[in-house]
């Protein structure tokens, strides 16, 4: 993993994303995966392969089609008023060979993260949202800084993943390795078509408030897709110029959750005219309106002669 993680910089360096997947070894994974039943001797029928295949993406040509696919999770599902509308611009690269890294640590993560469990199609359409935003005036202008926006608060975070604690989980080496794949085909350039210029998803169980201001293009798995609507959501408002310049790839600083208390702060010292009481200068107190009344004092009864006029007031301070 070390010897990946040096190698990384090296071949971003070199300018083609071809050479990542030799520094990661994708390729040898491809190689690695274990045969599927049917294309092992003994364990298939004629047409076996049939009930192994995955649904391809595709377009709803009619309403009757739409309904048929609707709940269909490896099925894209295209509203009946709004469709995905033009495509994204290819993604163009830029930056040093330490910005591609970092940009295909996020995507990959984004990926993984967000759409590990989805089929090839709904990953290469979570990978897909990720560059739309970088394309956007409304999003950072970085990959990382597009994935991790708002990871410092602990909600509103834009990728959820990044701030609910799911990054503790330790990635599965076959999954990371598909994520990693998608990620390095969107940077080098493979756009998804059929979910156009979608800045927003959201999975199939949840309702979020700003569903409804945006408009829907279609399902894809278990997540739906949108786009800002109006001139904010065409190909003209995605005007914004990849130029590297990546963050860390990983949270950002949390904030914290009150403000630290300031420093205490000692009172005033008294005035130097306070400490001078009983000073040569400090004129006799003497009996005044605000003393107090001498004469409404108990009177000692039985008290010691000695003690009998303890609790009474000085008259004059300092002379007994």
């Amino acid at each position: 993993m070390l010897a990946a993680a040096i190698a990384l910089p090296t071949a971003a360096a070199q300018g083609e994303w071809s050479e990542f997947k030799l520094a990661l070894g994708l390729e040898d994974e491809r190689v690695a995966l274990t045969a599927m039943p049917f294309e092992t001797p003994g364990e298939s029928f004629p047409g076996s392969a049939f009930y192994y295949l995955e649904d391809a993406p595709r377009l709803a040509t009619d309403l009757a089609d739409l309904r048929e696919s609707e709940g269909t999770l490896e099925t894209v599902e295209f509203a009946e008023s709004h469709g995905a509308g033009a495509a994204a611009q290819a993604f163009r690269q830029a930056g040093s060979g330490l910005d591609k890294a970092r940009a295909l640590q996020c995507l990959s993560m984004a990926v993984y993260y967000e759409a590990a469990s989805e089929s090839y199609a709904g990953q290469q359409a979570v990978a897909q949202v990720v560059l739309n935003r970088v394309a956007h005036p409304a999003y950072p202008a970085s990959i990382c800084g597009v994935v991790f926006q708002g990871s410092e608060r602990t909600t509103g975070c834009q990728f959820s993943f990044t701030c609910d604690g799911s990054m503790r989980r330790t990635p599965s080496r076959r999954a990371w390795a598909a994520a990693q794949s998608v990620a390095l085909a969107a940077l080098a350039g493979e756009v998804y078509a059929p979910i156009g210029l979608a800045t927003h998803y959201h999975t199939n169980y949840v309702n979020p408030y700003w569903a409804a201001s945006l408009d829907f293009i279609g399902a894809i798995g278990a997540h739906r897709f949108y786009r800002w609507k109006g001139g904010a959501g065409t190909a003209g408002a995605f005007t914004d110029t990849y130029a590297g310049g990546e963050p860390l790839a990983g949270p950002n600083i949390r904030r914290a959750q009150a403000e630290v208390p300031g420093p205490v702060r000692a009172a005033a010292p008294p005035s130097n005219a306070a400490i001078a009481v009983g000073s040569s200068t400090q004129a006799p107190v003497g009996a005044s309106a605000s003393a107090p009344d001498t004469d409404n004092l108990p009177q000692s009864g039985s008290v010691r002669e000695e003690y009998a006029n303890s609790g009474r007031w000085i008259a004059e301070p300092g002379k007994r």
